[in-house]
């Protein structure tokens, strides 16, 4: 009996050494460029930052599932262009705790794609024209987001990834003024095209 359960102790050892073998972990830092679909206004002109951690789990020798767990920067800015006639100043600052859950192949030793959801959670916000605070329209919570991106190893620790980051639902509570159509709804839309350094621990 004392045998017995001896070897089932160090089985049970082996294997969750073989499970532990198969995930892996570290933190990340980049760079943000975001604009709002429906605010009449274009380009990837909010800057931000977007800094965490993540851990991921190896189904296959092409295949794994990450969870991330970051803070995010969106939203939207429009700066004052004498030459095309706008003197308008506009900034949205929108700050989300993103949860993304990916799903990511592993192509070859240096590139890998991934694809899957953001769940994103509103911390902070704001929204001023010309200088002036406005709370016309309040923003949503909560948010669900597509990501997509690629990866390039530059060496067994640090890996460079590229993604775009797109709101499924829409930002704000209400309608308002230039709102676009969305999959299923009418609304405004966060874009974030996300660069980030990648540190395995």
């Amino acid at each position: 009996m004392k045998n017995r359960i001896i070897s089932v102790l160090i089985i049970s050892v082996f294997s969750f050494t073989s499970i532990a073998q198969k995930f892996d972990g570290g933190v990340m830092l980049g760079l943000v460029g975001s604009q709002v679909a429906g605010d009449l206004y274009g380009g990837f002109n909010k800057a931000g930052v977007n800094a965490g951690g993540w851990t991921s789990l190896s189904v296959s020798p092409k295949s794994e599932f990450r969870m991330e767990l970051s803070y995010i920067q969106k939203g939207s800015r429009e700066n004052p262009d004498p030459e095309r006639d706008r003197y308008d100043t506009y900034i949205m600052r929108l700050g989300y705790i993103e949860l993304p859950f990916l799903y990511r192949y592993i192509y070859n030793e240096r590139f890998e794609f991934e694809t899957g959801l953001g769940f994103n959670f509103l911390i902070h916000q704001g929204e001023s024209f010309n200088g002036y605070e406005t709370t016309e329209s309040p923003f949503k919570g909560q948010n669900l987001c597509f990501l997509a991106g690629i990866s390039f190893s530059l060496n067994d620790n640090v890996r460079i990834g590229f993604r775009t980051d797109n709101s499924l639902f829409s930002i704000r509570k209400n309608r308002v003024t230039g709102d676009v159509w969305r999959f299923w709804d009418h609304g405004q839309f966060s874009d974030a095209l996300v660069l980030s350094a990648y540190y395995r621990l």
